[in-house]
């Protein structure tokens, strides 16, 4: 009984983090990822790929994390169709957190069930691309 109050009150941290986290991760997608991939993840045919189920998203994360750092410049097809547009480098306007976040938010949603991002998996990812 006396150890309720600080579990309920951990409980109610780590919840408060996951909401401020994905309140976070909607914010930078929101910016820099709606235009493209859409706000339902779906891309825009020809050019700008789905987010939805597709091995580049439930796939590696350093791969994922990789396309967020440094860009994505490559012809690519998924289920069928062909992608060209460009995608920009972002790793001098995110920071870590924010990578971790939105890529955790892309990974969970749109039908996604893939594990989250941490940011120390980002910062490893940053430091070996130097």
């Amino acid at each position: 009984m006396g150890n309720t109050p600080k579990n309920v009150t951990k409980g109610n941290a780590v919840l408060n983090n996951i909401l401020q986290s994905k309140t976070a991760a909607q914010k930078v997608f929101k910016k820099y990822c709606i235009t493209c991939h859409m706000a339902d993840g779906g891309g825009v045919p020809r050019m700008n790929p789905p987010l939805i189920q597709t091995s580049y998203v439930l796939g590696d994360k350093e791969d994922l994390i990789k396309i967020v750092l440094n860009g994505f410049d490559k012809k690519v097809e998924i289920k069928g169709e062909t992608f060209t547009n460009k995608m920009p480098p972002l790793k001098t306007i995110l920071k870590d957190q924010q990578i971790a976040d939105v890529l955790t938010y892309v990974r969970s949603s749109f039908g996604n069930k893939a594990s989250a991002v941490t940011v120390a998996e980002v910062k490893a990812v940053r430091s070996k691309d130097k």
